[in-house]
C-alpha cells in the first residue's frame, strides 16, 4: 500500500509540474467533448438549398414544390429553366436541382407514367442522401393520394381503394437514432474516442517523460521493485481521473448534446472501468516505446482518426480488408465501441456483449504483459536500469 501512495504522489508532482501533461489531461478532455460535440448539436441538416424548375406549372406541380419546401431538409430556390438550375448547381449556390416536366398533372390524372428529375452533387453525402430520401418520400406519397382519388372515382369504397393504392403496406420503425441523423450516429463513439486519445497521449507522454529524464530506476525503486505495483500505482491517478470524466461526459455531455442513454448504469460504468484498465497499460507500453515526450505526444495526437476509422465505427468491421481486422483486434476500442454502442444507444446488458467484455478483458492482460516485458528489456540493456 505504501508503493501505491508513493507512487501516486510522485505522479500528481509530475503532472503538475509539466505544463503539456496539464494541459492534455485537464484541460483537453473537457474542451475537446464540447467543442467537437458543439459541431453537431443539431444532429441535422436544415434548409439545404434546392432548385426547382417547374416546367408544369399545374396544381400537382406547385404541391409538390410546396411539400419539398415544407419539410426541415429543404430550401427550394426556384428557377426558370435547367440551364440555370445546372448553373447554379455548378457555381455551388445549392446542392442540386428537381425538374418537373411539362404535362406532369395530365398524365398522372390519367395514370400514365409521369417523369420528375433529381440531380444532386453527391461529392457531399450528406445533404445528397437527405434530400433524395425526403423528396422521394413526397413524390410517393402524392403518388399514392392521386391513385387514391382515382380509385375513389371509379366507385370503389376507401378502405378497398387504399388497399388497391398501397398493397404492401411499409411499417418502418427506426428503434435507434431515429431521426437517422449523423449527429446522432457520431458523437457518442466521438465523445469516447476523446476520452481514450487524451488518456492516451497523458500515460505515453508520462512514461515518456521517465526515460527522458532517466528515471525509470528512481520509478522501480518506489514500486518496490515490483513492476506490477509500478504499474498500477502509477497508472491509478489517471484511472481515477479519467472514470470521473467518463461519468461527466455519461451525464453532462450527453444532455446537452441531447443523446440518449438507454442502458443500465451498472452496465454502463463497468464497461467504461474495464475499457479504462485496458487503456492504462496500453498507454505506458507506447510511452516507453519512446526517448522523448514530445515525439510520444505526436505518434498518439496523429494516430486518432486512423483508429477511429479501422474499429468499425464508420465503416462495418467485416467490411475492412482482412489484415486491418486483425490490427483493429488488437485495440481495446474495437471491442469497447460495439458494446459501449449496444448499451448506451440500443439498450443492451453485458451478457448480451460478452463476446466484446471478454475481447477487453484478454486485451487488458496482453498490454499489461506487453508493459512488463519491455520494462524488463530496459532494465537488462546495461545489467540496471537505464534508457
Amino acid at each position: 500500500m505504501r508503493a501505491f501512495t508513493d507512487l501516486l504522489k510522485r505522479e500528481l508532482r509530475l503532472i503538475t509540474s509539466d505544463h503539456s501533461l496539464l494541459l492534455t489531461l485537464l484541460i483537453a478532455p473537457v474542451l475537446y467533448a464540447f467543442f467537437y460535440g458543439s459541431i453537431y448539436i443539431h444532429k441535422e441538416e436544415e434548409k439545404v438549398k434546392i432548385a426547382v424548375v417547374d416546367a408544369d406549372g399545374s396544381s400537382l406541380s406547385r404541391l409538390i414544390t410546396k411539400e419539398i419546401n415544407t419539410t426541415k431538409i429543404a430550401d427550394v430556390v426556384p428557377v426558370a429553366n435547367l440551364e440555370q438550375a445546372r448553373e447554379k448547381m455548378y457555381q455551388g449556390d445549392v446542392e442540386g436541382y428537381f425538374y418537373i416536366e411539362n404535362g406532369l398533372e395530365s398524365k398522372v390524372l390519367s395514370l400514365q407514367q409521369g417523369n420528375v428529375v433529381l440531380a444532386l452533387n453527391a461529392s457531399r453525402f450528406l445533404p445528397s442522401s437527405d434530400l433524395t430520401s425526403a423528396i422521394t418520400k413526397i413524390c410517393l406519397t402524392l403518388s399514392a393520394g392521386v391513385r387514391l382519388n382515382y380509385f375513389k372515382m371509379q366507385g370503389k369504397g376507401n378502405e378497398v381503394a387504399m388497399q388497391e393504392t398501397n398493397p404492401v403496406k411499409l411499417d418502418y420503425r427506426p428503434l435507434f437514432n431515429e431521426s437517422g441523423s449523423y449527429g446522432g450516429f457520431l458523437l457518442p463513439g466521438l465523445l469516447a474516442l476523446i476520452l481514450q486519445q487524451t488518456l492516451l497521449i497523458g500515460l505515453s507522454e508520462s512514461m515518456s517523460a521517465e526515460r527522458e529524464e532517466k528515471k525509470l530506476s528512481e520509478l522501480l525503486r518506489l514500486g518496490r521493485g515490483s513492476l506490477s505495483a509500478m504499474l498500477w500505482g502509477k497508472g491509478l491517478w489517471y484511472f481515477l481521473l479519467y472514470s470521473c470524466y467518463a461519468l461527466f461526459f455519461l451525464t453532462v455531455n450527453f444532455q446537452v448534446l441531447n443523446l440518449p442513454l438507454r442502458g443500465s448504469g451498472w452496465d454502463i460504468s463497468v464497461l467504461m472501468v474495464l475499457f479504462l484498465l485496458t487503456l492504462i497499460p496500453m498507454g505506458l507500453w507506447i510511452g516507453s516505446l519512446f526517448k522523448s515526450q514530445i515525439v510520444a505526444m505526436q505518434v498518439l495526437a496523429f494516430s486518432t482518426y486512423p483508429i477511429f476509422l479501422i474499429t468499425g465505427y464508420s465503416l462495418p468491421y467485416e467490411s475492412l480488408p482482412k489484415a486491418i481486422q486483425w490490427i483493429s483486434a488488437l485495440l481495446p476500442t474495437t471491442p469497447f465501441l460495439k458494446a459501449y454502442q449496444s448499451v448506451t444507444q440500443a439498450g443492451g446488458n453485458l451478457m448480451e456483449n460478452r463476446g466484446a467484455i471478454i475481447h477487453l478483458i484478454l486485451l487488458w492482460m496482453f498490454f499489461a504483459g506487453l508493459f512488463i516485458f519491455r520494462f524488463r528489456r530496459l532494465e537488462k540493456k546495461e545489467g540496471k536500469m537505464v534508457v
